[in-house]
């Protein structure tokens, strides 16, 4: 089997933020494990990928700590040595430290019993545990102290140092729809196209579709078109990198109008376009682009 091109051993103090780290390398596309026995691991290094994930050389995050079946600081130190040493190996080892008294708050604040103190107070936990772990933390090669971090922080600061090109991108999607067929459920900002003028009611237009160049030319004239569409793009062009930022897996930007086929689809298109150009690379769908006419849906035209 190929290695995974990276591996990262995330360990730490319980309750110093490991489901925040791995959730989040998750989001950015890493292969995660938490608590494997590190018998184990050599299991998991020969094991097939995950299906869907064929010839995707993604990297490998594993959760390990006190609660760890077999879990031994020194085991895992050699473990580590060991498969480096075979070679094809690169490996990181994460620690999540935190102060003990913001970890006895936590505890205290969420009443979860410390894993090391089912019956004692977790202080007695998180002490125990800082012995055991203080191998670990004199041989990991990247420290986090998370005593002033909130989970998003902690994100933040994961999605920085661990977000690698071409892994976990936001997939960015614009998509055309029609409001008389029901709105998209999984859109994020929907548009309403309907206040520019409707081609529909223009004979020689009705056939065509918003990707036509004389439906598009109809639709561009309209008074209101040119400023409406600069600050639709300004206000994309500011929240679609706030969406990336945040880790968002998926952003979809929807533009309706009343039958889906001509403002709509003209506007999707030409929004697509100037993401394009800013540097993203946003999928164009139109879902109701192949549906007949129907006077019935359009409703009537202004001044009818």
């Amino acid at each position: 089997m190929t290695p995974p091109p990276e591996i990262l051993l995330v360990t730490g103090m319980s309750g110093a933020g490991k489901s925040t780290v791995l959730k989040t390398l998750e989001d950015l596309g890493w292969e995660v494990v938490d608590n494997l026995p590190l018998s184990l691991l050599d299991r998991l290094l020969n094991a097939l990928p995950p299906e869907g994930t064929e010839g995707m050389q993604r990297p490998l995050a594993l959760g390990i700590g006190a609660r760890t079946r077999d879990f031994d600081a020194a085991q895992v130190v050699a473990q580590v040595d060991r498969l480096r040493a075979k070679g094809g190996y690169e490996i990181g080892t994460l620690f999540l430290d935190c102060d003990s008294d913001e970890l006895a708050r936590r505890y205290d604040e969420t009443r979860r019993r410390h894993p090391l103190a089912l019956d004692r107070p977790a202080r007695d936990g998180i002490e125990r545990e800082r012995e055991l772990l203080a191998p670990l933390r004199r041989w990991a090669n990247r420290l986090i102290d998370t005593s002033h971090f909130n989970a998003n922080a902690l994100a933040q600061q994961v999605r920085a140092a661990f977000s690698r090109s071409g892994l976990g991108d936001t997939i960015v999607s614009v998509m055309s729809f029609g409001f008389a067929r029901g709105l998209p459920g999984d859109a994020d900002l929907v548009f309403d196209m309907r206040f520019l003028r409707n081609p529909h009611w223009e004979p020689s237009l009705r056939p065509g579709t918003g990707q036509d160049e004389d439906v598009a030319a109809y639709i561009v004239a309209d008074p209101a078109y040119a400023d409406a569409l600069r600050r639709i793009e300004d206000l994309l062009l500011l929240l679609v990198p706030r969406y990336i930022a945040e880790g968002k897996a998926y952003v979809t930007i929807a533009f309706g109008c009343t039958g889906g086929r001509h403002r709509s689809v003209h506007v999707a298109e030409r929004v697509a376009g100037r993401l394009l150009n800013a540097g993203f690379s946003p999928t164009v769908t139109h879902r109701d682009l192949a549906a007949a006419p129907q006077d019935a849906l359009e409703g009537h035209p202004i001044g009818q």
